[in-house]
């Protein structure tokens, strides 16, 4: 149901994943468990919450036996406490050397779709959509994003070149608000401009330029249904409101005529989800 994750990008993540791990070998289940011997395993979900990252672990256990067989959820299921998530199958060896690895990656991702769902679900019924920012661990964005998207969220940009967003501090470089957003819009070629305002009358100005969107940062809900109004019924700039939102307040900020509320927390603040491997026995 979600977007595919790119596999030259994911084999890379999990070599070098698989390697800071294994090092030269997995010291002890090499010593311990025998060559021929295979297991059955299963992933157990410890709290209720929204699956994402299956792509992931079947790269770690495939990467480690490519005829591991692996059943269960897809991304995006909701997924209740104590729900087995995923089934396992194969060489006992790989099953333990890639189970670490293996949770790591899934128990960050589902902790984003959980949250990211959660914050849906503040906003159901406003028409606002829930997006995530560039807050995301280096080397692991693709991933984060794409837990967003499995938790109901939708994705900003994704690096800077796919979009001119102007902030404070290029306006501040650049001399003015007004002689910012004109440069960007003369060097977007086809890709949108967003503009940050800080008041009313930055608004103004980003209106008459005409940019494709407006970020409303850490604005409170009475200035953002101000900032509605003065767009009126303008088809752009469309309206994103961002900073320290939270599920206790992100509906506050939902207000009609917005369409974005983006939140940097469901990807550099989401708790890991509770995971755990239980092997069933050996073959």
């Amino acid at each position: 149901m979600q977007p595919m994750l790119d596999p030259h990008d994911l084999d890379a993540v999990v070599a070098a994943a698989l390697a800071e791990d294994v090092g030269a070998g997995d010291a002890t289940t090499l010593a311990t468990v025998p060559r021929e011997r295979t297991t059955e395993a299963r992933i157990v979900a410890r709290d209720s919450g929204v699956v994402a990252g299956r792509p992931v672990l079947e790269r770690v256990f495939l990467h480690l036996d490519p005829t591991c067989a692996i059943d269960g959820m897809d991304d995006g299921d909701a997924v209740d406490a104590e729900a087995v998530v995923w089934r396992l199958r194969g060489s006992a060896r790989a099953l333990l050397t890639g189970e670490r690895v293996a949770l790591n990656f899934v128990q960050r991702l589902c902790g984003i779709a959980t949250l990211t769902a959660r914050f849906v679900g503040a906003v159901a019924g406003t028409g606002a959509a829930i997006t995530d920012t560039r807050k995301t661990t280096p080397t692991l964005r693709f991933l984060e994003k794409y837990a967003v998207r499995c938790g109901g969220g939708a994705n900003h940009r994704q690096s800077l070149d796919a979009m001119l967003l102007v902030k404070e501090n290029h306006i501040a470089m650049a001399g003015s608000l007004r002689a910012a957003v004109r440069a960007a819009l003369a060097a977007a070629r086809g890709r949108e401009v967003e503009v940050e305002v800080r008041h009313v009358e930055e608004l103004r100005v980003a209106l008459e330029l005409g940019v494709d969107r407006v970020l409303l940062d850490h604005w409170t809900p009475a200035a953002v249904r101000d900032a509605v109004r003065l767009r009126g019924d303008r088809a752009k700039p469309q309206l994103e409101v961002s900073g320290n939102l939270t599920l206790d307040n992100v509906r506050q900020h939902a207000v009609p005529g917005v369409q974005y509320l983006s939140v940097g927390a469901l990807t550099h603040s989401a708790p890991a989800f509770d995971l755990s491997m239980l092997v069933e026995g050996a073959f």
